[in-house]
């Protein structure tokens, strides 16, 4: 069962690195310099926060907006205490509620809006100087050594003879565009996220390829690890507490992302905003940010700067994830609620030493794959960053923001921007997605679970007991051999992408691969060769997990 002779395509190539840095003078990085005016610019970013606050407080009153703010941070206080978090939370927050009673006391509106806009200040400060953080030449030049080195020894202690990490962490896509368009203006990688090493396998990717250092934002929560702040504090990354959800925070947030961008800073972030739960690839997109990449561009037109955002889609593709179990459970018991009953548990550092040794031990491999660059309204562009619509010809990006007569800001238009951006991304994603031999293995077997049993709701279906969780070698074989060639057409058609394994290797040879590797970590196996040459599912919630990589490509019609 090879390969339809019909069909010529090839698979992504993979990039050999690392590759000389496009900039060497690390003091002419954006970043660089943008940390060199670390005061000047969350000066500008309090202002823009503050008079953004300011604006939208015309509706609903400011003191309001504070005592929303302060009820939520309280709360927050008393019902998920850090670590990390400041000494003086308690008494800053104190402070605020005293003051803001001082406000309600006075007579005099002007008196109590002085004090209210002082609060807001103060609340504003304190929010931005947590979130900006800084960057240090050294810091980054021992990262980028030890970072190599790591995977390298980690690679051969476990492999027990010499191994290139080339072989294992692989880098295919847009590579040579992407290192043009850093000179040509400014960088956004906009990347799926399926695990919390997403951003350390980006980072390290995008430095193996001689790219700049990006700015991208760190859990709060991360900063509890010594060595992990250090690093973190000193290497760009900007601070994100998940918990602090109110408008003031929200906001600081925004206009640190947009003013960075408008500094021609590379930026780094998930527009999924969290890890997906359910291993699909991101349907929807979060537009808080996304949205400041809209803004920047329009400021840049208007303030004459005139220089472009490209923005990149990148999809991380693994044949198992680190956090697999306790993401699909968390989906299911949000989808099933009651019908879901809840297994397994959470991974600590033991489970993480276990993926590293299990995928550098096996044929296991790791693509980040960076996808064709496009402008902020999705038309791609060529190396030099002029921008083409979808019939080829070249068109003037700065159109798109002129309003009456001139080039200005429009919220209004720029939400739509960002809604049809979002829509781009999460359709780059589908055809830039990497598909390996585990995805498919995944996505035949569970199909052929749900034709076996269909009367079986989701919930049922991933109860079945054990001895009917079984299928027989011949039938998934079949399976896989008639999603593989509508996979292949569907690459042909530049519909996603494949990898060398499904494009060069016959069914049999497919199959044994994504067995192997889709359950290389899991204690229990999403799928498993028994000796009778018939396949069980150990954990029938794992493989829905896997198989939803497939989701979306209606691929159960052709088996």
């Amino acid at each position: 069962m090879s390969l339809p002779e019909s069909i010529e395509i090839s698979a992504p190539q993979s990039v050999n690195y690392p590759i000389p840095s496009v900039e060497d003078d690390i003091s002419q990085w954006p970043i660089y310099k943008l940390y060199q005016e670390r005061d000047s610019f969350t000066a500008d970013v309090k202002d823009l926060t503050f008079r953004r606050l300011l604006h939208s407080s015309k509706k609903i009153g400011l003191h309001e907006r504070i005592a929303t703010v302060l009820y939520s941070e309280r709360e927050r206080i008393l019902e998920n205490p850090w670590r990390v978090d400041p000494p003086d939370e308690v008494d800053f927050w104190t402070d605020i509620k005293k003051n803001l009673l001082k406000s309600s006391a006075k007579e005099d509106a002007s008196d109590e809006e002085e004090i209210n806009q002082s609060l807001l200040k103060k609340i504003t400060h304190r929010y931005v100087e947590e979130i900006t953080g800084n960057f240090k030449i050294n810091t980054y030049k021992l990262a980028r050594k030890i970072l190599p080195v790591l995977f390298n020894t980690i690679l051969n202690a476990v492999r027990f003879r010499k191994s290139k990490i080339q072989d294992k962490l692989k880098i295919t896509g847009s590579v040579a565009d992407l290192r043009s368009l850093v000179k040509e203006g400014t960088v956004i990688l906009v990347p799926t996220h399926f695990s919390n090493l997403d951003s350390v396998l980006i980072g390290w990717a995008a430095d193996r390829i001689g790219m700049s250092a990006f700015s991208y934002g760190a859990g709060l929560n991360l900063y509890e690890n010594k060595i992990m702040s250090y690093f973190f504090s000193k290497l760009g990354a900007y601070t994100l507490d998940r918990r602090k959800k109110n408008e003031i925070y929200l906001e600081a947030l925004k206009s640190f992302s947009q003013l960075s961008i408008e500094k021609g800073v590379h930026t780094l972030f998930f527009p999924g905003g969290t890890r997906s739960r359910s291993g699909h690839l991101e349907s929807r997109i979060k537009q808080g940010l996304l949205g400041t990449v809209i803004d920047a561009q329009g400021n840049n037109f208007i303030s004459g700067r005139n220089t472009k955002i490209f923005i990149v889609p990148v999809v991380l593709n693994y044949h198992f994830v680190l956090e697999a179990k306790s993401l699909i459970n968390q989906h299911l018991k949000i989808t099933g609620k009651e019908l879901y009953l809840s297994e397994g548990k959470k991974f600590g550092f033991f489970q993480l030493f276990s993926f590293f040794r299990e995928f550098l031990r096996n044929s296991s491999e790791i693509i980040v794959h960076f996808g064709k660059p496009m402008d902020v309204m999705g038309h791609f562009v060529n190396e030099k960053g002029e921008s083409f619509d979808q019939s080829g010809r070249k068109i003037q990006l700065s159109d798109y923001f002129f309003s009456k007569g001139s080039i200005s800001y429009d919220r209004q238009r720029n939400e739509e921007y960002t809604k049809r951006l979002a829509l781009k991304i999460v359709d780059r994603y589908h055809k830039e997605n990497v598909v390996l031999s585990s995805h498919l293995v995944t996505y035949a077997a569970f199909k052929l679970f749900q034709r076996s049993n269909p009367n079986r709701d989701l919930f049922e279906l991933l109860r079945l007991p054990k001895e009917e969780r079984v299928l027989d070698y011949q039938s998934l074989e079949n399976a896989v051999e008639k999603i593989r060639n509508q996979i292949l057409h569907l690459a042909k058609e530049n519909k996603l992408q494949v990898s060398e394994m499904l494009l060069r290797s016959n069914v049999s040879e497919i199959i044994k691969n994504g067995v192997e590797n889709v359950g290389a970590f899991h204690v229990k196996k999403p799928i498993l060769l028994v000796e009778n040459r018939t396949f069980v599912s150990q954990d029938l919630s794992l493989l829905f997990y896997y198989h939803n990589r497939l989701d979306g490509y209606d691929l159960h019609k052709h088996i």
